[in-house]
Formats: C-alpha cells, structure tokens, sequence
C-alpha cells in the first residue's frame, strides 16, 4: 500500500504529495481557475474530477501510441499516481488554428486554420508571466539539452498527431493546446495534463468553444464545455474510474 507522506507543491490547478514509494507523486486536481497569469481568478464546479479523468483517458491513449509519460493509475476522482518527474522549465504550445495569443500577434482572425503546426516555446517561470522564448534562449539559459529538446519536438508533434486522429471522429477541433515534459531515470517523459484547462477544444461543426476560453472570456455554460469533453472522449474503449 501506498501512503500520501507530504505536500511538495501547489499550484494554479493541482496539488502534488510526495508518498512513501520512491519516484511516486499523488497529483490532486482542484476546482480553483485562473486566467491571464493569475489575474482573474474563480472556481469551476467539478473541474478537478473532468480534468483528472480526461488528462487520464488521454495519458492512456498516448502511451498506447508510445508516447511515454508520467501517468501512472487514477487514484480516485480527483486523484492520479504519476512518476516523480524532474520538470523541464520550457513549456511547448502547439498550435493547428489562430486563436488567443497568436491572433493578435500576426493578425489573423481567429479560427485560421494553419498550414502546418506552429510549435512555440516558453519560459515555464509564474513571476515572468511565463514568456516565450526560442532555442537559443533554452541553451543560453541551460534549461534543456539540444537532445532533450530534439526529443521534446518530435513527441510535441508527435502528442498533435495522435491527438488529431482520435479527436476528429468525436467532433472536435484541437486548435492548440499546452505541454510539459520532465526528466525521469534519463528519459524525457511527457508531464502535467492534458485538459480542457491546457487545450482548446472547438466543436467542429458549431466552433463552439469547449475548454478554459468560456471562463476566460465569460461565456458561461464552463462545466458544462468540460463534461462535453469528458462524454465524447468516453466513446473511445478505454477504462477509467466511474464516478
């Protein structure tokens, strides 16, 4: 049996203990939301149990398509064991269609759709703002290796085509969403969540906007976007803790 030992961190969304089996983390999803590095700030119902089943269902999917990471059991709802990861401070967003950020720093309405994915790189630092950053600032900085970051582009790419085949038949349009990786017995594995707290997830036939955005932007209706997701990503024959 595994025992919850200490607190190590809390953040915008979660909660890590340590426990009693080395290279062992519990992860606790909470309701708490923030928007705009931490200037807006309230609570999702329930958003702690949607995101913890839905980054479980796809950490699932990924690794079945041999993209490792740090997912390692749902403790309960809220909860989930993952592998202690040493964390990389460069956070990679991925981008298939202009939204956000991007639109308003090239100009193009959002809802573009891109020729290819745009991979963009961040300094993962809260008190900065997070700001982006390039590859020359990584190595400048010494936050990654050429290798791990070769590494961290390839199953960047990697996570958006996997992503956007199993999506697709479910109605939903990955437009971008965010990843994190972190260091693990000299391997870099794929960390954090992948939720609609890090992800845009658009209904593909009404674009209607299913993730963080309706908090962010005030368009309400936010859990129920995030049960949305929950309930289309079901389909897919793949076991998780019923609630």
């Amino acid at each position: 049996m595994v025992d919850i030992l200490e607190q190590v961190y809390e953040g915008k969304a979660k909660k890590v203990y340590k426990t009693s089996e080395p290279g062992l983390y519990k992860v606790y999803y909470k309701d708490d939301a923030t928007a705009f590095n931490g200037l807006k700030k309230g609570e999702i119902h329930d958003k702690g149990y949607y995101n913890n089943q839905i980054s479980a269902i796809l950490f699932k999917l990924l690794a079945e398509k041999g993209i490792t990471n740090h997912f390692v059991e749902l403790v309960d709802n809220r909860s989930m064991m993952v592998k202690a990861l040493e964390i990389i401070p460069v956070e990679v967003v991925v981008r298939n269609i202009v939204a956000g950020s991007l639109a308003k720093r090239v100009g193009r309405p959002e809802g573009t759709e891109l020729s290819m994915p745009i991979l963009e790189l961040y300094y993962k630092d809260d008190d900065l703002g997070d700001p982006m950053i390039n590859e020359y600032h990584v190595k400048a900085l010494n936050l990654a290796t050429e290798e791990e970051m070769k590494t961290i582009s390839e199953m960047a790419l990697k996570v958006n085509e996997v992503l956007l085949s199993v999506l697709k038949p479910m109605k939903i349009d990955l437009v971008d969403f965010k990843l994190e990786f972190g260091r693990y017995n000299g391997r870099v594995l794929l960390g954090d969540e992948i939720s609609p707290d890090t992800c845009r997830f658009w209904d593909a036939s009404t674009k209607e906007k299913l993730d963080k955005d309706r908090f962010r932007r005030d368009l309400g209706k936010v859990e129920e976007a995030y049960q949305e997701i929950l309930n289309r990503l079901r389909t897919m024959p793949i076991t998780i803790a019923e609630r």
